[in-house]
């Protein structure tokens, strides 16, 4: 789990179609897509699932998708991502199989701890810094936060909340081994090179980090 893992945001596309900017994104070099509709349909979201995994595909990019365990098994997604509400990770893990990817939030120190026995692929440090993208989650980690959790834990850690250009060296310096953004490259004027910034922040901060 390392790179740059975009979650999907529709409202957040300034207008252009979701498709649009998930393609673009995967030819700049994101590493993982996650598709999240909080408010879609059950027909509407597998649509926009199957959709993304023929685009997503050919590029090698995996599909995870946020919440339903449904929607992942029907698209034949790559994996899921679960909040702390969600479906357990046992029964998720039994009806996906050993291959899916899963990931699991991680809003308070005690998630933390519960998820050091769990075999998930990835925690999602949610969130790292106050984001409106994010508004049912507890309060931040801050860097400080996720600095703690990696000395911790045994799993990748996947940063998520507030992320972007400005502020993604520091977050992998404390302890990030992949960095999830929406409104970074959901809201950029050019998904494509928003991307690609990141892309190449990202992976200049792991060549440099000891």
């Amino acid at each position: 789990m390392k790179g740059i893992y975009l979650v999907t945001d529709e409202a957040a596309c300034q207008g252009r179609s979701l498709e649009s900017v998930v393609a673009s994104a995967a030819r700049a070099g994101a590493a993982w897509v996650q598709l999240r509709e909080k408010k879609a349909g059950t027909r509407v979201f597998l649509q926009k699932a199957l959709d993304l995994k023929a685009i997503l595909k050919p590029a090698g990019v995996p599909l995870i998708i946020n919440d339903r365990v449904d929607i992942a098994l029907a698209s034949q997604a790559d994996g899921v991502h679960l909040g702390q509400s969600d479906m357990p990770y046992a029964q998720a893990r039994r009806l996906m199989g050993p291959d899916a990817l899963i990931g699991l939030s991680v809003e308070t120190w005690e998630d933390v701890e519960a998820a050091q026995d769990m075999e998930v692929d990835y925690l999602g440090v949610s969130p790292v810094f106050p984001t409106p993208t994010k508004t049912d989650t507890k309060a931040p980690w801050g860097l400080d936060g996720l600095a703690r959790i990696r000395n911790y834990s045994r799993h990748p850690l996947v940063a998520i909340g507030g992320i972007h250009a400005s502020n993604a060296e520091a977050v992998i310096t404390a302890g990030a081994d992949s960095l999830a953004v929406v409104s970074a490259i959901c809201s950029a004027t050019d998904p494509f090179e928003a991307t690609r910034h990141l892309t190449q922040i990202f992976k200049r901060a792991k060549e440099e980090k000891p």
